[in-house]
């Protein structure tokens, strides 16, 4: 945008072309406010952080990706790579932060201002490419036999990794050498996919409707499974309608037909020692002398009767 500015436009009548250019003749810069202090050999650009670091003026945390405009200068070279220098402001406080680049050990070192996250790995624990450092490389140049048992060094490591290799490449052969069913397979499998998850969308709407909720609902575990199937089981009934009908009908048979709600084995007991004594002084109720058998009838042991376990005679 800032070379577009400057050329393509109008040029004023007085324009002299001996001034080297219209930017020149202007007094100004293709680059505009960004090369305001390229007098000082200072520009300004858009700098990404490129790890995560901890600020040392406000100790917040800035995160990788971070973008900032910093002033970018040249402060030296290593070799013929030329070394760069970016200052930025953090946007949480006052405070400066000073990074530059290090091309030797590729990567960027902080000078001031902030403090580094520790989280590096070692890249050969992931099989990364990691280039030789400077003096293996010297060595090598140097020194033949070192570099004839690097090299053996090399050779053995693809040895040990040819056999994976192959697997590897067997393996992606026979499943893309037709790439057209594969092609086919994978997009059956999202269309099922996607079926299921409209399928479960629609259930957890009808759900949240039914239930008057205006909540997420989160997906369904093999744990919410095993817990509403042991509560599915404590909540049903230990045995079905006709027998829960048969154990009322002998409970109601074997209870009581007179008002006992304070009546007791020890009241009954006592009831049952009167009744019996009175037929030993031989009291007889009005209307039943003429019969005979009633004097023969055994003793009484309870009040009420155990019809439960006798069978109906008609």
């Amino acid at each position: 945008m800032g070379e577009r500015k400057g050329t393509n436009k109008y040029y004023p009548p007085d324009y002299d072309p001996k001034a080297g250019g219209l930017n020149k003749f202007l007094g100004t810069h293709a680059l505009r406010e960004r090369a305001r202090k390229i007098h000082l050999g200072i520009i300004i650009v858009r700098f990404e952080m490129p790890y995560n670091i901890w600020c040392e003026g406000c100790n917040n945390h800035i995160g990788m990706g971070v973008r900032y405009n910093a002033e970018k200068t040249k402060i030296g070279m290593y070799y013929t790579t030329p070394l760069y220098q970016f200052k930025m402001k953090c946007h949480l406080c006052d405070n400066y932060i000073v990074i530059k680049t290090d091309p030797g050990n590729l990567e960027y070192v902080i000078v001031s201002g902030a403090r580094r996250q520790e989280n590096r790995w070692d890249p050969t624990q992931n099989e990364q490419i990691v280039p030789e450092t400077k003096e293996v490389q010297k060595r090598m140049f140097d020194d033949s036999m070192f570099k004839l048992e690097h090299g053996s060094e090399d050779k053995s490591s693809y040895e040990s990794a040819k056999p994976r290799l192959i697997q590897l490449y067997n393996r992606n052969e026979s499943n893309w050498s037709d790439d057209y069913t594969a092609n086919q397979k994978l997009r059956e499998i999202f269309r099922k996919k996607n079926c299921e998850l409209k399928q479960s969308h629609n259930q957890d709407k009808a759900l949240l409707k039914k239930s008057s909720l205006d909540i997420p609902l989160l997906a369904e575990t093999e744990e919410d499974k095993k817990m509403a199937s042991l509560l599915s089981l404590k909540l049903k009934p230990s045995a079905d309608i006709a027998e829960n009908t048969q154990q009322i009908r002998k409970r109601i048979i074997a209870s009581s037909s007179l008002p006992t709600s304070n009546f007791t084995l020890a009241k009954e007991m006592k009831a049952v020692k009167i009744l019996n004594a009175k037929k030993d002084i031989g009291i007889k109720r009005k209307g039943h002398e003429e019969s005979q058998s009633s004097d023969k009838q055994p003793k009484l042991v309870k009040l009420v009767g155990d019809y439960s376990s006798g069978s109906d005679s008609s």
